[in-house]
């Protein structure tokens, strides 16, 4: 079962796209440096598919994306979850997926449009360094094309 625990309007978390991210507790991972080690354990809502019609219609006109920030104890729910979206939600939305996997899960391949992977390694930072161990994907037709370097631009113009 797929539990979140917070959620929030998000500019910077996918390239170009206003995104209502959606916190997920049971991470499997340990990061030295976890800026939400509160996801890791179980605590939260059931994320459904009614949950998420519910955060999707008080928010959906505001965002262009959701992304299920974790969700690695149940990937196979996480890609249902975003099918589901695609076939019921009123008008096009993107979807992103960020999993501390280093590998992704075959089934993602399908079901979103941006794949970040890679856990945190602290010494390494995040996505908005260019030494980070993590990766950002655009999704087209199933081709994945690395688009890390937008989000390292984006944090360097903001400073």
């Amino acid at each position: 079962m797929l539990k979140y625990v917070d959620y929030d309007i998000l500019f910077q978390e996918i390239p170009d796209e206003v995104t209502l991210a959606i916190n997920l507790s049971r991470c499997p991972y340990r990061c030295k440096g976890c800026h939400s080690p509160q996801l890791q354990s179980d605590i939260g809502e059931e994320l459904n598919e009614e949950a998420l019609l519910r955060l999707l219609q008080r928010y959906g006109k505001s965002v262009t994306c959701i992304c299920f920030m974790g969700g690695d104890a149940d990937p196979e729910r996480v890609c249902s979850l975003a099918i589901y979206l695609r076939r019921h939600w009123e008008r096009e939305m993107k979807t992103a997926w960020y999993s501390g996997n280093r590998e992704i899960f075959e089934k993602a391949l399908i079901c979103f449009d941006f794949i970040k992977t890679g856990s945190y390694i602290e010494e390494l930072g995040g996505l908005d360094k260019q030494t980070t161990n993590q990766r950002l994907f655009r999704l087209d037709k199933g081709h994945l094309m690395e688009i890390t370097s937008r989000l390292q631009r984006c944090s360097s113009q903001v400073r």
